[in-house]
């Protein structure tokens, strides 16, 4: 009997040391991610405005301004600025060490 009642003990000592995981993005990073989601997507609707019969004039020169030149610097923006930033802003975010507060909360 008392082998049961110490196992059970065990047990509930082991179910307390729970490890507790915390997702690393808050929702301010998420939201820079779906903005940066949305650049590149209006990114690829104005590329998709110079899909034509006839993209190019006989001399060779795009019809399409969008297509040509807003659209590949709005896809640059959406894949190298903002969707980095958005991933890696929380890596600039001080550690919160919980080592240090107990040893400060000591002394």
């Amino acid at each position: 009997m008392a082998k049961k009642n110490t196992n059970q003990k065990n047990v509930k000592k082991n179910a307390k040391k729970s490890v507790k995981w915390n997702f690393p993005y808050n929702k301010t990073d998420l939201i820079w991610l779906l903005v940066g989601i949305g650049v590149v997507v209006l990114g690829y609707v104005l590329m998709a405005t110079g899909i034509t019969e006839e993209p190019a004039i006989p001399e060779g020169v795009w019809n399409n301004h969008l297509a040509v030149n807003v659209a590949p610097v709005v896809l640059f923006i959406g894949y190298l600025v903002i969707i980095p930033l958005a991933l890696f802003k929380f890596f600039s975010r001080p550690k919160k060490n919980k080592e240090a507060d107990d040893l400060t909360s000591i002394k």
